[in-house]
């Protein structure tokens, strides 16, 4: 259940109190009113989500191209590095629906809001757990190579013939946390416009919420993390023991582990914090103060449209890194090229020759890390 969404800085009225979607203002002796927050919102989140609909949707539809109609499905990696991408895609389509809803109000009717709400938060925890699914998998390639078979028994539901369970319990258990927002999301009137937000029933009380927030906290946070240190600290304590002439490759794979351990750090800590801290709030009433309020809902626009940027640097961090990838780029690239010339068959010998040789020449390259 995602509470953090576009519309986190909109407010309910009703009589004479306000309700936030987090923090009840029942106790205020005034109204807190947000016009500014809103206003911020309706410049800063369509920015935000435009250019990260646009990067991610470039660096992802290329990575499903690319196993669609080219490179088959060898590895678990290589799975979930496809259904990695799909959810990603699917996350990020439903940004023009925030983008507008922050800029002009939810226009789209309530099964829409549902719909959209539903999906924004599936997807968002399952490009999460399946990071944590690639680490593993990673980990069980380093156990394997080293014939560390007590360990491999460990983790024997990663092999290929497992690998449709797997991914099918990682989307199961984010459709799971997507329920919430399917059922509850609502269109309510706020400050003269429509927003679209869940609404949670007094019978939840407020422990209710803190609740749903912790668990998604938990497992599509902390677990991927956890899981993510521990099998790159493996795999990278199993590099330094590397012989000295591969030094060159050690360090560079060493520091291909320390980017992706750090992006995801970077990215999904201050998100994940926020909605920790909101929580406790919606439990023990921390905020109390009307500049509180509004520091908090402006920070969790901020933090969560840095959360989304995971979803652009995925396909990089992830596929492109890979010198098998992006030998098959290439190679894709080739054909391409190939079918060029073919229509275009008045260019000279040599210039279709040098080219040839260009992409072969470049479709060799494997100096990234690989297990």
């Amino acid at each position: 259940m995602n509470t953090l969404h576009p519309i986190i800085m909109d407010v309910f009225e009703e009589e004479d109190y306000m309700y936030h979607e987090n923090i009840s203002y029942d106790d205020y002796p005034t109204v807190c009113e947000k016009g500014e927050i809103r206003s911020f919102a309706a410049i800063f989140l369509p920015v935000m989500y435009s250019l990260c609909l646009v990067t991610g949707l470039a660096g992802n539809v290329l990575v499903v191209a690319i196993y669609a109609y080219h490179k088959r499905l060898k590895t678990m990696t290589d799975a979930f590095l496809s259904h990695l991408a799909v959810a990603d895609l699917l996350l990020l389509v439903t940004l023009p629906f925030w983008a507008a809803d922050a800029a002009r109000g939810w226009e789209l009717g309530e099964v829409v809001c549902k719909v959209v709400s539903a999906c924004y938060t599936v997807n968002f925890n399952c490009c999460m757990l399946l990071l944590a699914c690639i680490s593993l998998d990673r980990y069980q390639a380093l156990a394997r190579v080293q014939g560390r078979d007590q360990r491999g028994r460990l983790l024997r539901v990663f092999t290929r013939r497992h690998c449709w369970k797997v991914c099918l319990v990682v989307w199961m258990t984010a459709l799971l946390l997507g329920l919430p927002d399917l059922i509850l999301s609502e269109v309510r009137l706020a400050s003269s416009r429509n927003v679209c937000l869940a609404i949670y029933p007094t019978s939840m009380g407020r422990g209710g919420k803190a609740v749903l927030e912790v668990v998604e906290v938990l497992l599509g946070f902390l677990l991927p993390l956890l899981v993510m240190v521990i099998c790159y600290w493996s795999v990278g304590r199993a590099l330094k023991d590397l012989p000295v002439e591969s030094r060159g490759k050690k360090w560079r794979a060493l520091r291909v582990l320390l980017i992706v351990v750090g992006v995801f750090v970077v990215t999904q800590l201050p998100y994940n914090v926020l909605k920790v801290y909101r929580a406790m709030d919606s439990v023990y009433t921390l905020v109390t103060h009307c500049g509180a309020s509004k520091a908090l809902d402006q920070a969790a626009q901020v933090t969560e449209s840095l959360a989304l940027t995971h979803c652009c640097l995925n396909p990089i961090l992830y596929a492109f890194v890979g010198s098998s990838f992006r030998q098959h780029m290439m190679k894709v690239a080739k054909k391409f090229e190939q079918k060029r010339r073919k229509r275009n068959r008045r260019e000279s010998p040599a210039e279709d020759e040098g080219m040839e040789m260009a992409y072969n020449s470049a479709s060799q390259e494997t100096n990234t890390f690989s297990i």
